[in-house]
């Protein structure tokens, strides 16, 4: 058993290279070998928001607070709140932050395949963005 503190491990913020606005991200762990899975806590300030990614194995973001927004490629961008479960295929790509006024909490999971768990990909623009 492992039990990871609340406070033991600190937030940090998101890079500008895979993010517009100001993002925190909390991790909340990482199983160890042989699980795969790994997760953390990430907070998006109103107008922040990822570029667009995919996974490898997939990904799930549980929304904690807040209200955000999600798109994958050629879809419309839907609006999620607290409470929602959004899941990700593997190799979709997509990207998730907050709306342009309320930031949004989420925890994301994801897995690791061969030793990654992200393909960081192009920023969002203010027309994706915006939908």
């Amino acid at each position: 058993m492992d039990i990871k503190r609340v406070g033991s491990q600190p937030s940090s913020k998101g890079p500008a290279d895979w993010f517009t606005g100001i993002v925190w991200i909390t991790p909340l762990f990482q199983a160890p070998d042989p699980a795969l899975i790994a997760g953390a806590s990430v907070t998006f300030e109103p107008g922040a928001r990822t570029a667009w990614h995919t996974h490898p194995l997939g990904q799930t973001l549980i929304i904690t607070a807040g209200c955000g927004w999600v798109q994958r490629e050629g879809g419309p961008v839907e609006e999620v709140r607290p409470g929602d479960v959004v899941w990700f295929a593997p190799d979709e790509k997509h990207w998730h932050g907050a709306t342009a006024t309320v930031s949004m909490t989420h925890i994301a999971l994801q897995e690791r395949k061969d030793g990654k768990v992200v393909d960081w990909l192009e920023q969002v623009n203010e027309e994706q963005y915006r939908g």
